[in-house]
């Protein structure tokens, strides 16, 4: 059943992704095309900052979810009432939170935001963008026991009408009247209405969730809550920080034009990562029903085959994106919008190692194991906005990211290999080095040759050729006599069989 819901969930997903990438791709190139790089920038600056402000946010919902698990598969009723009713009254606490943090940068924006456009008011841009953030809180709790329930796939096609409906209105706003608060104001309606739809729905599905009489949360629930969430907070925070703060850095000592050019490279980047990055995501719920089976080789079994996955794609991915990014944009918006392309390889660096956490994180999470290292955020937090501001002196724009991916060695070193490798699989963490070395080496040869084999390269298209079938060739060459690879063959085989899982 779990393998189900995840085939039926990873679909889903993956069509969602695709769906969004395109019509986020239609509305990016209408924004610049419209309003220009520096509005780009902008745009990227303070998508920035309000991750920042929501990392609360993301602490409960985890957290919440995580409780979740044990009463949904005991048809707990009573306990998912109360759950919930404490989760919908943190969420009115978070949304004032963020909203009162989020006001008070204002007085700091002209500090942060240089060489912004003439016509435009920054303040009130901002606070369009704060609503939005703070939007996303109402009506949106009951989006987790869709999620506890293993049934990710409906609240995914919700987000499709979403996606579809806020980025086609966009674009007609873009194209009619140039007008970047109105476009900023439909986000914040679509946010709300999708969350309105998900809790019809919701409603629908899970009546007792109405229900008025709900008996306070047990103390002890309510105690677990908390302290995971404290612990997250600290966890979201270095996430936030460490991922959030490089187009603040960069617009606060290379100008807001420099942030519109790297924004252009971000979002490929974060379009790849929306596709393929997901796929391991959607798998957390099952692996949380899984760990409650307490069986340390199974779960590494598990692992293993997630993981190969993971690498697997975040392999053919990099390489695309090192092969691609430049011809692609010089295509898409001309030479002028290109950055130096050793920028575009620690970016490609970074992306590799960000995609292959995904299998850990999603086992870290299923696991609620945040209090245990809570210390590593902030050790994190601390080396990447030293390093990247003293690389960024003595090595440019690239010296940001290489910030990025030095602070992230600590739970490559530390987190990882104590918490998940040694504390959920019970294995020897002389193994698990090994295997990351084997990782690091084999993605290295296979981004190396494919790159040599691309300087023979004609145009664009025999590149795109080279990136998909090189890397995958070689892939299948290393991995075709292991039993992951055996795994997904036979997966595959069934599934065009239609046999039940």
């Amino acid at each position: 059943m779990r393998t189900k819901y995840s085939v039926k969930n990873f679909s889903l997903q993956f069509i969602s992704n695709i769906i969004s990438v395109i019509f986020l791709f239609a509305s990016h190139t209408v924004f610049i095309k419209t309003l220009g790089v520096s509005y780009n920038g902008l745009n990227g600056l303070f998508t920035n900052i309000v991750t920042i402000l929501s990392l609360l946010e993301l602490g409960m919902g985890s957290s919440i979810t995580y409780n979740l698990y044990q009463y949904v598969k005991k048809n707990d009723l009573k306990t998912i009432q109360s759950i919930m009713h404490f989760y919908k009254k943190m969420y009115w606490y978070i949304a004032g939170f963020v909203t009162g943090a989020g006001l008070l940068v204002i007085p700091f924006l002209r500090f942060i935001v240089k060489d912004a456009p003439k016509d435009i008011n920054v303040n009130l841009v901002y606070i369009l963008f704060l609503l939005a953030t703070v939007s996303t809180y109402i009506l949106s709790y009951k989006r987790d026991i869709i999620v506890a329930n293993q049934k990710n796939y409906i609240a995914t096609i919700i987000q499709i009408i979403y996606i579809v409906v806020l980025h086609t209105t966009q674009i007609i706003i873009l194209l009619l009247t140039k007008d970047f608060y109105l476009y900023l104001f439909i986000k914040i309606i679509c946010i709300l209405l999708e969350n309105l739809l998900i809790t019809i729905i919701a409603n629908k599905m899970y009546p007792y969730l109405k229900e008025k009489d709900v008996i306070p949360i047990e103390s002890n629930i309510k105690e677990s809550i908390i302290s995971r969430v404290k612990a997250l907070i600290v966890h979201k925070t270095s996430w936030a920080v460490t991922n959030g703060t490089d187009n603040i850095i960069i617009s606060i000592f290379l100008g807001i034009k420099t942030v519109g050019l790297y924004t252009v490279y971000n979002y490929i980047i974060t379009s790849i990562k929306k596709i393929f990055g997901n796929i391991i995501q959607v798998t957390t719920p099952s692996i949380g029903n899984l760990l409650l089976e307490n069986d340390s080789k199974k779960n590494y079994d598990v692992f293993k085959k997630i993981n190969f996955l993971n690498f697997w794609i975040s392999t053919v991915t990099a390489t695309c994106l090192l092969l691609i990014t430049q011809p692609f944009i010089t295509m898409w918006l001309g030479k002028q919008n290109l950055l130096d392309f050793m920028v575009l390889l620690v970016l490609v660096i970074n992306y590799f190692q960000m995609m292959m956490r995904s299998t850990f994180n999603s086992f870290k999470d299923a696991a609620g194991i945040w209090i245990e290292d809570r210390i590593v955020p902030l050790i994190q937090l601390s080396i990447n906005l030293i390093s990247s501001i003293i690389f960024l002196k003595i090595f440019g724009l690239k010296g940001v990211f290489m910030g990025t991916i030095l602070c992230n060695a600590t739970v490559w070193f530390y987190t990882y290999p104590k918490y998940i490798y040694k504390g959920l699989f019970k294995r020897n963490l002389k193994n698990y080095y090994l295997e990351m070395l084997n990782h690091l080496v084999i993605f290295s040869i296979i981004l190396t040759i494919t790159w040599l084999i691309n300087q023979y390269s004609i145009n664009i298209v025999t590149t795109i050729i080279i990136s998909a079938i090189v890397p995958n060739l070689l892939l299948l060459i290393v991995y075709f006599s292991s039993n992951e690879f055996k795994y997904y063959v036979d997966l595959i085989l069934k599934i065009f069989k239609k046999d039940q899982f």
